[in-house]
């Protein structure tokens, strides 16, 4: 390797931008594997489509998390006092989305402490697997993938049984995964993981929820 590239990829690097490649390219492969070993674990129950892929993600992260502390302390409190910073307001439902936060603070670590083998390495290792495991839409996506329903009753009706067979109807699978008062108590927002049944169509599961007595509200979004 020429000296000025070796001076431009940071002189104090204990590996090799290769060798670093090949480590996080078997990290990529172990990622796969955990994703796939998930997957099988979770094959009956309902899950988001972007957890797999993030466990991926997260395990090439993971492997360049050595590259850029080393065997610096300050480094490595540095890194944890800048995760802390990041912290979001609103819930952050698909974790895809967080995968990426730790990976802009890995890079930016590593171009700051000088490393930018790491930081060059690291985008095209996990620019390539971001694009390779990421979950691809088909034209029927809605019962290709998970969504988010989201659906308001009225204090005093049976959640159950007053949407169950409308559920059974249009959803291969639902499971609830969170619940909340509404309009001060005068309702309640219960939210649903669910895949709805090949040839089914969105609008018309939304209309007949709508059309239920002590419905107050439908929601339905794309996971």
């Amino acid at each position: 390797m020429p000296d000025w590239l070796k001076q431009t990829l940071g002189s104090d690097l204990e590996i090799s931008p290769w060798l670093m490649t090949v480590r996080l390219l078997l990290a990529f492969a172990c990622g796969g594997v955990i994703a796939g070993i998930y997957r099988l674990v979770r094959r009956r129950e309902i899950v988001a489509a972007t957890f797999p892929p993030t466990l991926v993600l997260l395990a090439i992260l993971c492997a360049m998390l050595p590259q850029v502390i080393g065997e610096n302390v300050a480094r490595a409190f540095g890194l944890v006092g800048a995760l802390s910073i990041v912290r979001f307001r609103t819930v952050v439902e698909d974790t895809l989305d967080i995968a990426f936060v730790i990976f802009a603070v890995l890079v930016g670590i590593a171009v700051g402490a000088d490393h930018l083998a790491v930081a060059v390495v690291g985008i095209g290792v996990v620019g390539v697997a971001a694009f390779v495991v990421h979950p691809r839409r088909s034209a029927n996506h809605w019962s290709d993938a998970d969504s988010t329903l989201t659906v308001r009753v009225g204090v005093g009706r049976n959640p159950d049984t007053l949407v169950q067979g409308v559920f059974d109807k249009y959803l291969a699978r639902y499971d609830l995964i969170s619940g909340a008062t509404g309009r001060q108590g005068a309702a309640l927002d219960l939210t649903y993981r669910v895949r709805i049944r090949p040839g089914s169509a969105p609008a018309v599961l939304i209309d007949e929820l709508n059309r239920l007595e002590g419905i107050q509200s439908v929601e339905l979004r794309s996971a």
